[in-house]
């Protein structure tokens, strides 16, 4: 059995957290820059910040959020795995919250059957649309980055074309909004009591996105199909070459991260809403992205950065308070972002040119050493 050397473990642990510590340090500088650029004391914008999250209320606020954006994020992390840009999270996600909620309005069935009815509704609908995209790369070479856009564009317009009165939205009483009727009881997700001394519960599909990064977890990193998603990622030709069909892991990965996209609206429409109107929200699908990019790709990773991302949405609106544009935040998640994509990418040609180092080391230690040269004598034998 090989003993892990001690400094080579220190060396990869050092490296693993190089790459956000310098992401970190780039964002808070860029941002405390921002801030004096601006006249804003970024000593009141930090105690106006650290305030706001100690509030229970706040928290609360913070988590129904990340539940959101983990959902988005999720779906984006697993096109990424396979090397494709399912850029269409946000018209996946909108479509089949709209879809999903005109039926749920419909049906009467018992809560937990109704509910779950919904759910697979709405992930149908997720994945059929990005599966078009799939469709299109793989028989037409269309690139998946440009349909997906399209269909977001299309998914857009069909919500717009269906979201009206007689089709299926219908007038709110005392208000010009328009929405689907509203769901009835049994199709709701009542809330979790999760943060102490908060009146406001936490969303119930926070269960589901648990099980879904977990499942995420599980068949990336456990099974066959994960490892051949990843290697077809990394090299088509490589796992052409070892038996992986690519265009049925492009079309399977692309119909599970639509599904996954389908759960994006869930939380909102079955725990707070419990109707898909003009005001629901739309744009997750791209903070979603950045959310995968900043915790590269791993559940783990993606639940921070929607925390982190939870927290920053919601502290505009204390920082607006006082005085503050909202617009800082903006600054602070891209800077973030771009800040991580960098760090990494300069923390993993660092640790290349180590390995190759190392390697050449080992390789100079263990050659054997050139023939001595030979006497006049031993000629002379």
């Amino acid at each position: 059995m090989t003993v892990p050397n001690p400094t080579r473990l220190l060396a990869a642990a050092g490296a693993a957290l190089a790459a956000p510590l310098l992401a970190l340090v780039t964002a808070v500088t860029v941002t405390v820059l921002v801030l004096v650029g601006t006249g804003s004391s970024p000593l009141d914008v930090l105690d106006t910040m650290v305030t706001y999250a100690q509030r229970p209320r706040s928290q609360a606020l913070m988590v129904n959020s990340a539940v959101t954006y983990y959902f988005a994020a999720v779906a984006v992390a697993i096109g990424f795995r396979m090397n494709l840009f399912n850029i269409g999270v946000d018209g996946q996600y909108r479509l089949a919250a709209l879809l999903a909620a005109a039926v749920a309005a419909k049906i009467s069935l018992p809560p937990v059957l109704h509910v779950t009815v919904v759910l697979l509704i709405a992930m149908g609908v997720g994945a059929l649309w990005a599966g078009l995209a799939a469709l299109l790369k793989v028989y037409r070479g269309v690139s998946e980055v440009i349909s997906t856009i399209m269909l977001n564009y299309l998914g857009g317009a069909l919500v717009a074309y269906l979201l009206t009165p007689g089709r299926l939205a219908v007038r709110t009483v005392g208000s010009n909004n328009i929405g689907t009727p509203t769901i009835p009881a049994s199709g709701q997700i009542p809330g979790i009591s999760l943060i102490p001394d908060s009146r406001l519960q936490v969303y119930g599909l926070a269960i589901l996105a648990v099980a879904v990064g977990a499942g995420y977890w599980f068949l990336l990193s456990r099974t066959r199909f994960g490892f051949d998603l990843r290697a077809a990622g990394a090299s088509e030709d490589a796992a052409k070459a070892s038996g992986v069909r690519v265009s049925r892991m492009i079309i399977i990965s692309m119909l599970l991260s639509g599904a996954v996209a389908g759960l994006v609206g869930m939380p909102q429409l079955l725990g707070a809403a419990h109707t898909f109107s003009l005001d629901f929200p739309a744009g997750l699908g791209f903070t979603g992205i950045a959310i995968a990019l900043l915790g590269r790709n791993h559940p783990v990773g993606i639940a921070i950065g929607a925390l982190l991302f939870g927290f920053l949405d919601n502290a505009a609106t204390s920082l607006e308070l006082r005085g503050v544009s909202r617009d800082i935040v903006l600054v602070t998640q891209g800077v973030i972002v771009l800040s991580v994509v960098v760090a990494y990418e300069l923390v993993r040609r660092v640790r290349t040119r180590a390995e190759q180092r190392d390697v050449a080391r080992r390789l100079a230690a263990t050659a054997p050493a050139p023939p001595a040269p030979s006497t006049p004598q031993e000629v002379g034998a």
